[in-house]
This record gives structure tokens, C-alpha cells and sequence, in this order.
């Protein structure tokens, strides 16, 4: 039995996601999610709490034939150590999978085998672009599989993006400001 690792910040959890957990199904038995940056929420970046996200994840692969754990795994700000650290949250794992450039370095020079699959999409599947659709009330639904719509709804999610990504008098709001 293999082991994949697949870490991200699923801010939120897209259809580029989708489709690489689905190319990693391919690869391995059982596939550990790692929801990066768990401890950041309710801003403009980083919009959802780690229970939301492992929320979308969970209800997005209900229907993939593959054991999936979703595992938050708080920020360290000391890249030298950060593989010891996600192993230490993390049940073992055989590979990670990656297409960041610093996590592939780190992973690999920790001796840990890295795969990079293919973008699906990028220009359009990103984090970056959801959440400024968000923002924008525009069409950001078909970039995300139909379960974290409804996750986004339950949560009112979009009201709370809308919400911080206001303007007060000092400009642009920023969660280290409170």
C-alpha cells in the first residue's frame, strides 16, 4: 500500500485541486491532504478556517475511490525544519506531490521522493482568482466542485469575504490592524 502527501492552502478548494487529487489517485492507495497555513482565517488571503476547508475537501472526494486524510498543519517559519514538522502532523506518507518549487526543494532534501503532475488550467484555477470572483460577485462557482459551493453557502462565505475585503477610512483592511 502507497501513501501520498498533498499539501495546500485550498483557500478555497478548486477544481485545479480536483483534478490533481484525481491524477494522484492514479499514483497511490491513500492520499494525505495538508491543509497549509491552518491557523489563518476570515482575511481576504486566507478567507476560511482549516475546519471549513477540511469541510470542502471532505465532501468534494466523497465520491473518489480513495482513502483520503485531511490533516491542518500550522505555518513554521523555519523552512529548514518545516518537513520534519508536516511529518510529525501527518500519518507516515511515501511521497509528496507538489508543483511549488519550494516545497519540492524542501521534500527533496529531507530524502523525501517528490511528483509533480501537470497545472490544470492555472491561468484561471487558482486560489487567487476564486476568491477575487468572490469578492467581485462574479461566476466563481464553476472553478470549484459543486460540494464546496454548498460549503461556501452554509458558511456564508461569501458575505465574509466580501466583509474583509472592505475599505474603512484607513484604506484597505488587514487583520493585523485590529
Amino acid at each position: 500500500m502507497s501513501r501520498g502527501f498533498y499539501i495546500g492552502r485550498f483557500q478555497p478548494y478548486h477544481n485545479g485541486h480536483h483534478s490533481m487529487v484525481e491524477r494522484i489517485a492514479e499514483d497511490v492507495d491513500e492520499l494525505v491532504l495538508g491543509i497549509g497555513s491552518a491557523g489563518d482565517s476570515h482575511s481576504v488571503k486566507n478567507p476560511f478556517t482549516a475546519g471549513e476547508r477540511i469541510m470542502m475537501i471532505t465532501k468534494a472526494l466523497v465520491d473518489f475511490d480513495l482513502v483520503t486524510y485531511a490533516v491542518p498543519i500550522e505555518d513554521l517559519e523555519r523552512n529548514s525544519v518545516w518537513v520534519s514538522h508536516v511529518q510529525s502532523m501527518s500519518p507516515d506518507f511515501d511521497v509528496a506531490y507538489s508543483n511549488n518549487p519550494l516545497v519540492i526543494q524542501l521534500f527533496r532534501e529531507a530524502g523525501v521522493p517528490v511528483r509533480q503532475s501537470p497545472m490544470f488550467n492555472r491561468e484561471v484555477l487558482e486560489g487567487t482568482e476564486v476568491r477575487e470572483r468572490m469578492i467581485r460577485d462574479e461566476d466563481w462557482q464553476r472553478l470549484v466542485p459543486e460540494a464546496v459551493v454548498e460549503v461556501v453557502d452554509e458558511i456564508g462565505g461569501i458575505e465574509r469575504i466580501q466583509m474583509v475585503s472592505e475599505s474603512d477610512s484607513n484604506g484597505q483592511y488587514d487583520a493585523n490592524d485590529r
